[in-house]
């Protein structure tokens, strides 16, 4: 099988996303050690991977602390003898306006979607080095384009995608690859948002669209991008924000300069007042991934 003697590390895989990644990992060969806050969960998904003729472990501990990061993955280590594949997937949603927001409202999310990934990767990537070979795979999102009512999400998000980046050129000469994927998911994180819509649709009296008219789709159809990007086969690919949405596949551009214009001298407020339209404000960027009747544009 692809993944045949590969030992993997998926974090927030009692439910939803990570559940597929965990089992298409556990299908494609991989040993697997499933990770989340609720043992329930954890050991649901682990028994599902044994009957199915795989082999897990459980690891029922959040990701949102160093200590915590240390225990899943010396549970790989200790039970399986390696770790080469980590997929960071654990995150909460903690969706709230920014002047309803609090500290601790950022904070909590921050930590586990961001500093979470953080603190598992720096777990992980010595015993990659050791090895000379390795697959991180982080989860992004969408809300880095902006979403209302996401300031923390959002945040953390972006800067998962960004240390997927600095992540994948730091580590590429060991042999590891550290790419970013997103997929909009039927999952308990997106309930809220999707019985919105489908409120909103009723009340103006339209087809109630479904999960799939929204952009949502199912969780195991993204489970075969994680499965490829572990394996040999793609070890040429690295550095990249991959999504995946039900049957599209997409590779989505970097951040880079979306047109220029230069003045010999320098630019002042006079020049950009007169200037700035015609050289380089028409169009504008796009913002916001969500229509206002809650479809993805994206």
């Amino acid at each position: 099988m692809l993944l045949d003697g590969k030992v993997a590390v998926v974090t927030g895989s009692g439910t939803g996303l990570g559940r597929a990644y965990a089992l298409g990992l556990a299908a494609a060969g991989a040993k697997v050690v499933v990770n989340a806050r609720s043992a329930g969960d954890v050991a649901t998904v682990v028994e599902e991977i044994g009957k199915m003729g795989g082999a897990a472990m459980g690891c029922a501990v959040s990701v949102a602390s160093m200590e915590g990061a240390r225990t899943i993955i010396q549970t790989a280590v200790d039970g399986f003898g390696r770790i080469d594949i980590l997929v960071n997937n654990a995150g909460i949603m903690g969706q709230k306006l920014l002047v309803d927001m609090t500290e601790q409202d950022f904070d909590e999310v921050i930590a586990t979607n961001l500093k979470g990934t953080f603190a598992c990767t720096r777990q992980a990537v010595p015993h990659m080095i050791k090895q000379g070979w390795g697959r991180i795979i982080n989860m992004s999102s969408a809300s880095i384009l902006g979403q209302a009512g996401a300031t923390s999400y959002a945040s953390s998000k972006g800067g998962v995608l960004n240390i997927s980046l600095t992540w994948a050129v730091e580590l590429a000469k060991y042999g590891i690859t550290c790419n970013a994927i997103r997929s909009s998911a039927a999952t308990r994180l997106t309930e809220k948002g999707r019985e919105r819509a489908k409120q909103g649709a009723l009340e103006r009296r339209e087809q109630v669209p479904t999960d799939a008219d929204l952009g949502y789709y199912k969780p195991e159809e993204a489970a075969p991008l994680v499965v490829f990007l572990a394996s040999d086969e793609a070890g040429w690919i690295n550095g990249q924000f991959i999504c995946i949405d039900g049957p599209r596949l997409a590779i989505c551009e970097h951040t880079h300069h979306a047109k220029t214009a230069v003045m010999p001298g320098g630019w002042t407020s006079e020049l950009l007042l007169k200037h700035f339209k015609s050289a380089v404000g028409t169009p504008l960027q796009t913002y916001g991934f969500l229509t206002p009747d809650g479809r993805k544009v994206l």
